[in-house]
């Protein structure tokens, strides 16, 4: 599989350009990995602006190229628009963002998009993490087990440790700040688990 991806890019204002940039983000494969990111300059909705001068002819010619090419949005946490002008009474947009495809999603299932400090350019920069950080410890994919479901007093146990923590403002942050804790308590809860089972099983034997 090969993976393309395709960062810092700048769409400017004429709408010529415009328009052969977006009509530039085509597949390039069926077998190709694709991840697109920067200033697109266009924003998808009402909701992206602070005020109310809104025209949806840009808008809706983005979105439908995003769902066109089967492409998603990662959610961006940290900010919700990421540039804003110098006016006295400023606008700010979200003309920033990063888009995946399917077989990203697949391949890097926990990456997040953070926004992080905006200190010389009027755009915020985006930081893009895969998660893949344990694989550099050389650490195992965390494995689900269908049959800890079985096992009495699970539930509980799991409830007892998501709900001990409380960080994060959207609903990412907060999966994200839960679920690294979760895993990792599984982790160790499976090891005991599985020694002793192993233990029984001499035992037995």
């Amino acid at each position: 599989m090969q993976i393309r991806v395709i960062l810092q890019l700048y769409y400017l204002y004429e709408n010529t350009i415009k328009f052969n940039c977006l009509a530039s983000m085509s597949p390039i494969g069926h077998d190709t990995t694709i991840l697109i990111g920067g200033d697109f300059n266009i924003i998808r909705g009402p909701h992206e602006k602070n005020n109310a001068n809104y025209s949806d002819r840009w808008p809706f010619l983005f979105n439908a190229i995003i769902d066109a090419f089967n492409l998603r949005e990662l959610e961006l946490s940290g900010r919700h628009f990421t540039w804003a002008n110098n006016l006295q009474v400023p606008t700010f947009e979200k003309l920033d963002r990063i888009l995946s495809c399917t077989e990203w999603e697949l391949k890097f299932p926990h990456t997040t998009v953070q926004a992080l400090t905006r200190e010389i350019s009027d755009h915020t920069p985006l930081f893009l993490n895969t998660g893949e950080a344990a694989s550099v410890n050389n650490q195992s994919p965390f494995k689900f087990e269908l049959g800890w479901l079985l096992r009495d007093g699970f539930f509980d146990m799991v409830k007892v440790i998501w709900q001990s923590v409380q960080q994060g403002n959207t609903p990412l942050e907060k999966w994200q700040a839960n679920i690294r804790p979760l895993r990792q308590y599984l982790r160790g809860w499976a090891k005991n688990i599985s020694g002793a089972y192993k233990k029984e099983k001499i035992t037995i034997e």
